[in-house]
């Protein structure tokens, strides 16, 4: 099968499309025909080798996809030849073929296209878990989202409105992007670029919330922005770490954690997925659910060929995405 095959850990730039052997499902897996994969900032971390889990080599990156069935293994029941599927992966989905545990695997409502399966899969399923199961969002709080205009970001803003949160504030570096994190539900939008960010996120969020500051951030992001977060948060605030695309890992400031009676979390998704197929599962209907009722929608701002990767790769190295990029596949 056509593949993106990494053959030893290098930058996107230095590997290239290949062929790689057709997977065949084992018992309890689903082979899956992929038409589109999700692109997601840990690829970049994968290939490169810097991601907390080396796959084995060769093999292609890919964390998340969309597809019909075309295989499965004993003991499958709930899948058929034929099924469209939503798939959830710690690598291998920027191939034609896929295999995957029928735990991480979805059937997608009708309404559905492929695309839009493959980009509802790793950044939202992120982002729910980020803001229910680890900050335990309640009607109302106020939710401050770093990194706003990427994958996460404009999920975690979609999600936090459609679950009822109250204000929900887009953080992101320059305003170019002000008019999607609206456009996503957000209802105040603040820069964080520049000189200051120390005083100038508080004081941002404390003029959009009324001086009472966010119950919870969700921070994709690190850096200083991350410590500027901190400074913003409310009593009894929920920061939710998932991930660093600035390349700067922070060391969090425990006085600031005491003063303010405020917690500092982290969120490995891929555990969940491993851990609790079962509430992974949940998630994933609730979360085709909102789409089909209109409460949430990707923005996928580019579609490439699987040709062409390493364009889509860049863009998210550049940090130049809007929402989602997808790799259209077969």
């Amino acid at each position: 099968m056509k593949a993106v095959v990494v053959r030893e850990f290098a930058p996107f730039d230095r590997i290239d499309i290949g062929e790689l052997p057709d997977p065949k499902p084992g018992p309890g897996q689903v082979l899956i025909d992929v038409k589109a994969a999700e692109v997601n900032y840990p690829d970049l971390l994968v290939i490169s080798g810097q991601y907390q889990i080396k796959p084995p080599l060769p093999f292609a990156p890919g964390k998340a996809a969309a597809g019909v069935v075309s295989g499965v293994g004993k003991g499958v029941e709930d899948f058929a030849v034929g099924d469209r599927v939503a798939v959830q992966v710690e690598y291998g989905a920027y191939a034609e073929k896929l295999v995957a545990p029928a735990m991480n695997v979805f059937e997608m409502p009708s309404e559905i296209d492929f695309a839009t399966g493959a980009a509802l899969s790793l950044t939202y399923q992120t982002a729910h878990f980020a803001l229910v199961e680890r900050a335990r969002m309640q009607p109302g709080e106020t939710v401050l989202v770093l990194g706003a205009s990427g994958g996460i970001g404009t999920a975690s803003i979609q999600l936090a409105k459609a679950l009822g949160a109250g204000t929900v504030i887009a953080g992101m570096r320059g305003l170019a992007n002000a008019k999607l994190a609206r456009q996503s539900g957000a209802d105040a939008v603040i820069d964080l670029s520049g000189e200051g960010l120390r005083d100038r996120v508080r004081d941002a969020v404390r003029a959009a919330t009324a001086n009472h500051g966010a119950d919870i951030v969700i921070d994709p992001v690190g850096g200083e922005v991350h410590t500027a977060a901190l400074r913003a948060m409310a009593w009894r605030g929920r920061m939710v770490i998932v991930g660093f695309a600035s390349g700067d890992i922070p060391a969090i400031k425990a006085n600031y954690l005491l003063v303010k009676n405020i917690e500092v979390l982290g969120l490995q998704w891929s555990d969940y997925r491993e851990r609790t197929p079962a509430d992974v599962a949940c998630v994933q209907d609730e979360i085709f659910d909102l789409y089909v009722d209109g409460a949430i929608n990707p923005h996928i701002s580019r579609k490439f060929p699987l040709a062409n990767f390493k364009q889509a790769l860049a863009l998210i190295r550049d940090g130049k995405v809007q929402g989602k990029i997808v790799l259209e596949v077969g």
